[in-house]
């Protein structure tokens, strides 16, 4: 029987509101392709970001350009990789459906089979004073040694004091620390608050001022005194040379990578690739998925990472919405496992 490709809406809502430096996000829409042959079926989720994926556009007309790679694949039985170059939510979801499909773990690897947890960090949203350092306190006591926060929205001195705060009671020995600015600082600021955050061991920030700004990213990676992390920046850049070149100009420290924004498991691939060639570090997170979305790129950071993961991976979304989709995933400690009883 040939196969079909069926697409649906599905609008997910948040336990809480997320805060970032762009804003405030209460719910999220997806799109889930599933691919059905009468026999097997696999299911993949498009889930792009409104004014941030680089294939982000009004609903019905995403859904049009969804449908057309949808028949296309329905006709041909695989994916135009080049075609889909500059639409990443819509080929992660259409790569996932179809490699499930055909193999419903994804990937033959010790996590997949439920052998192996990958480590991953807890996240703490932008919030007052108080609410984020209640999430750090309950996040610390949910076992995790490695914290993100999201960072720039708020008083940069209450977000230093809250820092200060975390390493005046756990050395960096207990508690890796990472940050997260969204693009949240200014440009003419930005060195000097990145220099003030260096007191306190930052393992990392990423995106501390907004992309495009080759030159000023250049220079904070060279002057900054603690690595810095590419994310955002990485969002239209979708050709491998164009990849190649922004890396040997920046120079940042890692790049951090979502296939719904940074070209599916495809261009993710090319990056990892083309990174470590340029002595670039890399780690995986998620996009606000759902679980089917989180369960593919889960499964795509153990393939492409190999076995006995050591660096956290940002894959701790699964908790996020008050309607999420069921999947074989749990949290245990500050490792992300497939249930053996799956």
């Amino acid at each position: 029987m040939a196969i079909q490709v069926k697409v649906t809406e599905r609008v997910l809502h948040f336990k809480q509101p997320a805060g970032t430096s762009r804003g405030v996000y209460n719910e999220r829409k997806s799109w889930f392709v599933e691919i059905n042959d009468g026999e097997r079926c696999g299911v993949g989720e498009c889930a792009p970001l409104p004014d941030l994926s680089c294939d982000a556009m009004p609903p019905y007309i995403y859904n049009k350009v969804l449908r057309e790679f949808c028949n296309q694949v329905e006709q041909t039985g695989r994916i135009d990789y080049e075609a889909m170059r500059d639409y990443p939510s819509m080929l992660f979801g259409l790569e996932t459906a179809l490699l499930s499909f055909r193999q419903p773990q994804l990937f033959d690897t010790p996590f997949s089979r439920g052998e192996q947890g990958i480590p991953i960090n807890g996240l703490v949203w932008m919030g007052s004073y108080e609410e984020m350092l209640q999430r750090i306190e309950d996040k610390l006591a949910q076992g995790f040694r490695c914290v993100k926060l999201k960072v720039g929205a708020i008083d940069f001195d209450k977000e230093l004091d809250l820092v200060k705060s975390i390493r005046e009671r756990f050395s960096f020995h207990d508690v890796e620390l990472r940050l997260d600015a969204n693009g949240g600082f200014a440009s003419d600021d930005a060195l000097y608050q990145l220099e003030l955050l260096s007191q306190y061991a930052i393992h990392s920030i990423e995106q501390p001022i907004r992309q495009k700004q080759w030159s000023i990213m250049a220079g904070l990676c060279r002057d900054a005194p603690l690595p810095i992390a590419l994310d955002e920046e990485l969002i239209g850049v979708n050709e491998p040379e164009m990849k190649r070149q922004m890396l040997r100009i920046i120079k940042p420290a890692y790049i951090v990578l979502k296939p719904s924004l940074h070209g599916g498991m495809m261009g993710c691939r090319e990056w990892i690739d083309i990174a470590r060639e340029e002595g670039v570090g890399s780690w995986i997170t998620s996009a606000l998925e759902s679980n089917v979305g989180l369960n593919s790129i889960a499964r795509f950071c153990s393939a492409v990472y190999g076995e006995n993961i050591t660096m956290p991976q940002g894959l701790g979304t699964g908790l996020l919405f008050t309607d999420n989709i069921p999947m074989p995933l749990e949290i245990r400690g500050d490792q992300l496992w497939v249930s053996k009883n799956s």
